[in-house]
């Protein structure tokens, strides 16, 4: 059988000297464990995954353990994570493999991606890593893999280059040692066939790999066509009272930071000063604007200004406020939180508590 035709046992020996079996969610392999892992990866790197995920165990070491939970206390286990879609899928789906399920993931393709927040990739490395299932997976590095060996141009946001690709990883996936496979074709793709610089030399697959013969590994697998990326400005009411406290609102589920707790957000200076007037009764002369942050998303820039209040402890206003635009809340800045919080917030308030700590001094 020509190696073309069958990877599966160059990379598993491999595997055998050189790949990673001591990762946290590689012990006590379940379900729930591999799931929780698989999601957390999703465009994430391990290093960054480790910590955040052994916190999310400590805490809520099973399904039923995460459906029961609060969402605040899922968004805030995910904060520093990003993509926060995935930690309210992830809460979803454990309600439904709870309700409907009993409590035990399904154990097929179909059912596994018929919950929230699970692709064919996904469902594939459960049932791979956790059940043993001959199931293929397509994850970042996978993709860069077979694309690679197998000469597949184009970028694999399209149709028939995911195709293509889906095509192979199903013909290479064994069905002996298949959780080994899943993660031994994982680790090649992040340890050996790297994004830039990939170290062909020590690939198990160099002598049958397609852009290593062309001289063209940076061209596979294709990028995803270039667009310019917007920025957008926005206005942070950010109002704070002694002796330490912060004013946050819990965003809609749906749209960036969903879910999340963050100062109510404007398109203009003025829309936050006016909400400052009119919610704290204060006047909008009091406010003071900061120098813009800035913040990255995966379609556009954030430019966001604070616009700043404070209220003496003479101005004691309700722990809770409703209006229109959702729930407020007083929050202690130290300690911090213990809700979701977006990134550039949690920096926010951190230099809010350093603050209001010279302040009280």
């Amino acid at each position: 059988m020509k190696e073309k035709d069958h990877i599966a046992g160059a990379v598993l020996h491999w595997f055998d000297q050189h790949g990673r079996k001591d990762l946290p969610w590689q012990k006590q392999r379940t379900p729930y464990r591999v799931w929780v892992s698989e999601i957390m990866l999703q465009q994430t790197q391990v290093s960054t995954v480790i910590p955040f995920y052994e916190r999310f165990m400590a805490q809520l070491p099973t399904v039923e353990d995460l459906a029961a939970a609060a969402e605040d206390t899922v968004l805030h286990l995910w904060t520093g994570l990003g993509y926060y879609a995935r930690a309210r899928n992830l809460h979803r789906c454990a309600k439904q493999v709870c309700d409907a399920h009993d409590g035990v993931f399904p154990q097929d393709l179909t059912g596994l991606q018929a919950l929230p927040g699970i692709g064919r990739s996904t469902a594939g490395a459960i049932l791979s890593l956790a059940m043993d299932t001959r199931a293929p997976i397509l994850d970042g590095n996978v993709k860069r893999v077979l694309a690679r060996y197998h000469g597949v141009a184009g970028w694999p946001g399209q149709r028939a280059v995911s195709d293509a690709l889906w095509s192979h990883a199903q013909h290479h996936t064994p069905r002996a040692r298949v959780a080994d496979y899943t993660q031994a074709i994982m680790d090649l793709g992040a340890m050996c066939c790297t994004r830039s610089r990939p170290a062909c030399e020590l690939c198990p697959l160099n002598s049958g790999c397609t852009a290593r013969a062309l001289g063209q590994q940076s061209d596979f697998p294709g990028r995803k066509p270039r667009k310019e990326i917007p920025l957008r400005k926005r206005w942070l009411a950010v109002a704070t009272r002694a002796p330490g406290e912060v004013l946050l609102q819990k965003r809609p589920d749906s749209g960036i930071w969903g879910g999340l707790w963050a100062p109510p957000e404007f398109d203009e200076a003025e829309g936050a000063t006016e909400w400052i007037a009119n919610t704290l009764s204060l006047s909008p002369d009091v406010c003071q604007i900061d120098a813009a942050f800035l913040h990255a998303f995966t379609h556009f820039k954030l430019e966001a200004h604070s616009v700043r209040a404070h209220l003496g402890a003479n101005r004691a206003l309700g722990n809770r406020v409703e209006c229109a635009a959702g729930s407020l809340k007083w929050f202690s800045l130290h300690p911090p939180p213990s809700v979701g919080l977006p990134a550039p917030i949690v920096r926010l308030l951190a230099r809010l508590s350093a603050e209001t700590a010279l302040r009280s001094d």
